[in-house]
């Protein structure tokens, strides 16, 4: 069964934080593919960037998770999966039915609708918010949460 990972997965994945040893744990048990969208790699690099402007990692550090992630991402660690266009109205459905219960934001529905839009059925995140959303739609999220 194919897993998707969103942004706050692959952050942990790549750089160091409290959820990182967490999410290495993950991606040992991942099986079939992990998804990575064209979305979830501009989230990441920006991710990077930003941790990089905040002094958060070094240079150094965020060339070595770039690296780590564009090498994964060519030996097949990882799955490019292209978005369908579909997945604009099925985020806007998710909108709509869930944001007033849930208070998810634009690009968390996103990463939803990808998942559901590519097939996957497991739902990796660290985002209470996303996981809620993803859960509500029927996809298995099996990271615990801090």
């Amino acid at each position: 069964m194919s897993v998707y990972a969103d942004t706050s997965f692959l952050v942990s994945l790549y750089t160091l934080d409290a959820n990182s040893t967490t999410a290495a744990a993950y991606m040992r048990r991942v099986q079939d593919a992990l998804l990575v969208t064209p979305l979830c790699e501009l989230e990441l690099t920006n991710a990077i960037e930003l941790r990089l402007f905040r002094r958060e990692i070094t240079v150094a550090q965020a060339k070595a998770a770039l690296t780590a992630f564009e090498s994964d991402m060519q030996s097949g660690g990882l799955t490019a999966a292209p978005l369908p266009a579909a997945v604009y109205q099925k985020a806007r459905q998710l909108s709509r039915k869930h944001t007033a219960g849930i208070g998810a934001r634009s690009l968390d529905i996103l990463h939803v609708a990808a998942a559901l839009a590519l097939q996957a059925g497991i739902f990796y995140t660290f985002d209470r918010r996303q996981r809620d959303l993803a859960k509500a739609e029927g996809l298995s999220t099996p990271v615990r949460l801090p």
